[in-house]
Formats: structure tokens, sequence, C-alpha cells
């Protein structure tokens, strides 16, 4: 499979961009991936990338988004933090990534068992981390139910938490970033949210 040009970059609508990452997920989670030539893919992406989708996701060690949708070098402009959560300069990355280079769709990747998650749901702070965890209280606060066990021993709580959070950064994007919202208003990008399995490899996903 070879890896994407400016003119299959082009050809592709938000949707069929979508289609493409749900399908390389099946493809993933029944351990059926594509055999690639990742040198060859680096050898054509050289002079010019000309990646379809940009995936936010978590710094976690199973959440490779070119592993999980099953893509290749060039395919995806990758960008992780923990918590999947947004801020000025991932804002930006993303308008490069949809308005200079092209992309068609932002995933918002969530998963299960989120670190980042779980400490926000215990209040951990320590250092810079503190601020990043602010952030993700702002899920914690918007799941009123259960209004006891609200830690991350309570893996429902936790899951809902991880979900609410998906949404609220997907809403953030949109409020925050004029040049995306203008994008979405006349069908040139879609953005979705999604949740990870840990367990299964297959992702759900929230249009």
């Amino acid at each position: 499979m070879r890896t994407h040009t400016k003119e299959t970059q082009a050809s592709l609508t938000p949707e069929m961009a979508f289609q493409i990452l749900k399908e390389g997920n099946e493809r993933f989670a029944q351990n059926l991936t594509v055999n690639r030539d990742l040198l060859g893919q680096l050898k054509d992406a050289s002079e010019g990338q000309f990646p379809f989708a940009v995936v936010l996701s978590c710094i976690d060690s199973r959440t490779s988004a070119e592993l999980v949708f099953d893509q290749g070098l060039g395919d995806l402009f990758s960008i992780r933090i923990a918590g999947n959560i947004v801020n000025e300069d991932i804002l930006g990355s993303m308008e490069f990534a949809c308005k200079v280079a092209g992309a068609k769709i932002i995933v918002v990747l969530g998963h299960s068992g989120c670190g980042a998650i779980m400490a926000a749901c215990d209040d951990i702070k320590f250092g810079s981390f503190t601020a990043l965890v602010n952030k993700l209280k702002l899920a914690v606060a918007r799941v009123r139910e259960p209004i006891t066990d609200r830690n991350s021993q309570n893996s429902e709580f936790v899951e809902k938490v991880a979900m609410t959070n998906i949404f609220l950064t997907i809403a953030n994007i949109k409020h925050r970033s004029e040049v995306l919202r203008e994008m979405l208003e006349k069908y040139q990008i879609a953005i979705v949210g999604g949740m990870y399995d840990t367990q299964t490899g297959k992702i759900e996903f929230y249009q």
C-alpha cells in the first residue's frame, strides 16, 4: 500500500477519510493489518507529505494512531498529549494540518483506563502536571453521577469522564478555532470523537 499523494488526498471527502479510518481500525482489531513497505512509503513522502487525517490522542503507549488505525508513514498527522486535551499550540497545529496541508478529518481519540483521566478523578497534582489535571477536571465536574465513589477505583465513573472529555475537547476546538469552524461549515473537514478500548483494540466513534 502506497502513501497518499496530493492527488489522492484531494480526491477524498471528509466522509471518505472517516471510512478509511474505520476500516483501518477494524483491520487492527482483527489482527489483519496491511503489510506495508514503510521505507518505501518514507521515500515516497520524502519530498512532500499529504496526510488525510489528524488524530489527537493520549500519550499512552497503547494508543499509537498509526497502529490503531492501520495507517502508514505519511498518512496521519498525529498529535499526542496526556488526556487528549487542546491548547493554543495544538489548535494551531490542527489549523495547519487542515488549512495548509489538506487533512480532511480530525479525530479526538480517548481511551479506556486513561491514567491522566484517573489522576483528574483523584485530583492528583504535582509540578506542571497540575495545569493539565485542572483542564481535565472540567470533564470530572460535568459527570454528575455517581455522587459518591467519584475516584479512579470506580471504573464506570472513569470511563464516563473520559467520554465527556472527548466531547468537551471537540466543543473546545470548534469554539476556539475560527479557522476550523469555518472549514466545518463549508464541509471541507469533519471532526469526530472516538473511544479506544485498550483490551480489544476497537474504537467506538461519536459523530
